[in-house]
């Protein structure tokens, strides 16, 4: 990977430009509809009352919903200021994501092209503008991937990248379970290649891959031991309410309470789906859909038709890059794709939904974005396919934008069924 790394072209500056007319086009109407939707019920009555010290929504992590609480108390009790957090976390999430598949890649093109395929792959773009614990997650999440790969890129910051990606890692957790198996895989990047270099001398050897000069004992303090640490720390102020206080030291009870609450969910739920169905874009979840603030609005809930399926042969041809082409950064990718969808299909959760697809299709965008930069730099008869592709995702965030963002739309039939492309989107 490092050989062909080098700064002189760092996207850093493009990626941020992006990353601010993103959020101004989260930012436009984010507060309609005006009103509670979906899971927002959930959580917004969750985060009131947090702000009054009173344990709620215990079945998942406390920090997505105290930073929605401190929104509220900070700002006010305003359907805008409800989903600032994602927005903005949508915002820093894209940016960070383009980081990481910068020093995963080395390639200004790949970077540039994943941002732009993930800002319309649908599913960020809806959950920068909801009040959900998701995209908070997905952004300290890619923060925390970002940070270790830079640190394989540069491994003379390697140390204080590995503790930063440690920090983002265990707040991420703290946010949403859903992140755990992505951020475990870095930890098994540092171990299987000091396994095979160092034998027996693994555990304290400092050369070699991943990064040159920190131990897999090092490591493991700051991609093991800190983001544990920092999880837990996640709930200190639960460990301070008046009533039905967290026990600080019974962090295994408390997680045996909270998995006894995620699964006792076992109603079915006309929107469930499976992981297979999310792979095809076949599932949808209408988020809204009802008259609100004056007009007839709607959002489902579904993948780019384009970019969805089109990055799927891309994950077979980063993993045929990876194993033949040694194309580490491909090869990871893949596997961050199959890691984090994998978890899905053998979870014993009872009822899942599409949005749990979210980080899967975001790690199915990098992977795109590998193969067209990939087709770009052939320099043949096929380089065309790169920017056709990104026109066409580009197209399709246009038409479908009426109805992922609550716009207004027409009235009667024709109102939603034109985006209706399969009869398991209704």
């Amino acid at each position: 990977m490092r050989a062909a790394f080098t700064t002189e072209q760092d996207p850093a500056d493009w990626c941020a430009v992006i990353a601010v007319f993103f959020l101004a086009l989260v930012w436009w109407r984010l507060g309609i509809p005006s009103r509670i939707y979906f899971d927002e019920v959930h959580y917004v009555p969750a985060a009131r009352k947090l702000i009054e010290g009173v344990r709620a929504n215990p079945e998942h992590p406390l920090l997505a919903k105290q930073v929605l609480a401190w929104s509220i108390q900070w700002l006010g009790d305003k359907p805008l200021y409800w989903r600032l957090p994602s927005a903005f976390a949508g915002a820093l999430g894209l940016f960070a994501f383009s980081r990481l598949v910068w020093f995963a890649s080395g390639r200004r093109d790949a970077a540039l092209i994943a941002m732009a395929l993930l800002a319309t792959n649908f599913l960020w773009f809806i959950h920068s503008r909801i009040a959900m614990l998701d995209m908070i997650m997905a952004c300290l999440g890619m923060a925390a991937l970002w940070q270790f790969a830079a640190a394989v890129r540069l491994p003379r910051q390697g140390r204080w990248r590995l503790a930063l990606a440690g920090l983002c890692a265990g707040l991420a957790l703290g946010a949403k379970w859903s992140i755990a198996v992505a951020i475990a895989l870095p930890g098994l990047a540092f171990l299987l290649p000091r396994l095979w270099q160092h034998r027996a001398r693994f555990l304290w050897a400092r050369g070699g891959a991943p990064v040159p000069g920190i131990s897999l004992l090092e490591a493991g303090v700051w991609l093991g031991l800190l983001p544990l640490c920092v999880y837990w720390l996640t709930y200190w102020p639960a460990f301070h309410y008046a009533k039905d206080a967290v026990n600080p030291y019974d962090p295994i009870g408390w997680h045996r309470y909270m998995l006894e609450l995620q699964d006792s969910v076992k109603r079915l739920h006309p929107y469930r789906s499976q992981w297979y169905q999310w792979v095809g874009n076949w599932r949808a979840i209408w988020y809204l859909y009802q008259p609100v603030d004056g007009a007839q609005r709607g959002i489902v809930l579904i993948g780019n038709p384009f970019t969805m399926l089109a990055g799927l042969p891309a994950v077979l041809w980063c993993l045929w890059a990876g194993l033949w082409r040694r194309r580490h950064d491909a090869l990871a990718f893949a596997l961050l794709y199959l890691a984090s969808l994998g978890m899905w299909a053998l979870s014993t959760k009872p009822i899942q939904f599409y949005y749990h697809y979210l980080l899967p299709a975001t790690f199915l965008m990098a992977c795109l974005a590998l193969a067209l930069e990939a087709l770009w730099r052939r320099q043949d008869r096929w380089r065309w396919l790169m920017p056709a592709a990104l026109a066409i995702s580009a197209a399709m965030f246009l038409y479908f934008y009426p109805i992922i963002s609550a716009a207004k739309l027409c009235c009667g039939r024709p109102s939603f069924e034109q985006w209706m492309w399969l009869r398991s989107w209704r």
